[in-house]
């Protein structure tokens, strides 16, 4: 298989084409289930070749790094997402009134909760994958997905940010972080299975989501945290 093929050799054939469109799919699903599976870190991009039934050309030819191939996943992965939270935001935005708080979680949340569902078969590699992804040590990979979705997810925080002016400006980039954080582990499944003592109750998708949507809308609306207490002038420190 010869994947260097350059562009200035002439225009592809039908068949040349599938084959390209191919390759590029087999990478890019090979590398969403190893990177998922093992981590951005320890898979080799022998591993994902292999897994694809492709050669490390292919990778060069499609994607020029293993870091551009993670960036692809990414990107595919999260698409249909950012261009879904878009048009909700621009309807709430030209609805006639300023978006609310519960509208925005709503928005956020929704999106990213059906994106597994959404998936189909490839589900549950993409849960892993992002659960993997947002949880990595590697601060240089967290920067890349964050680059990722920060052009859309910045507008949702600015909008957060208009719909709450009674809390300073950090303090609603945290929660929104926090956000980001409960949705990535509900996301990967992480969160169902956070239950101490005993297994969690079983319950629907949705039904989740909405309790999801609940708990952040309330903790957006709740006040704003106070600086710890200083002792008073002359007082001991405590250690």
């Amino acid at each position: 298989m010869n994947e260097t093929r350059s562009a200035a050799s002439g225009p592809r054939s039908p068949a040349d084409q599938s084959r390209h469109a191919s390759t590029r799919e087999r990478l890019l699903d090979a590398a969403e289930r190893l990177f998922g599976e093992q981590g951005f870190a320890a898979t080799s991009l022998r591993a994902v070749t292999v897994e694809a039934d492709a050669n490390v050309a292919a990778v060069n030819y499609h994607f020029g790094s293993k870091e551009g191939l993670l960036r692809a996943v990414v990107e595919r992965t999260m698409a249909a997402v950012n261009g879904e939270r878009l048009r909700l935001l621009e309807e709430l935005r030209t609805s006639g009134h300023q978006p609310t708080v519960g509208e925005l979680v709503r928005a956020f949340v929704l999106t990213g909760a059906r994106l597994v569902e959404r998936s189909g078969e490839r589900g549950t590699d993409v849960a892993r994958f992002l659960g993997r992804v947002m949880s990595e040590r590697d601060p240089a990979i967290r920067r890349l997905f964050g680059a990722e979705v920060s052009p859309v997810e910045g507008r949702y925080l600015e909008a957060l940010q208009a719909a709450l002016p009674q809390l300073p400006p950090d303090e609603v980039g945290f929660r929104y972080r926090s956000m980001v954080g409960l949705l990535g582990l509900y996301q990967s499944g992480v969160l169902t299975d956070l239950h101490p003592g005993r297994a969690a109750v079983a319950t629907t998708a949705n039904t989740d989501a909405e309790r999801l949507i609940t708990l952040l809308t309330s903790a957006f609306h709740a006040p704003p945290t106070t600086d710890p207490v200083a002792p008073a002038e002359g007082a001991p420190e405590h250690c």
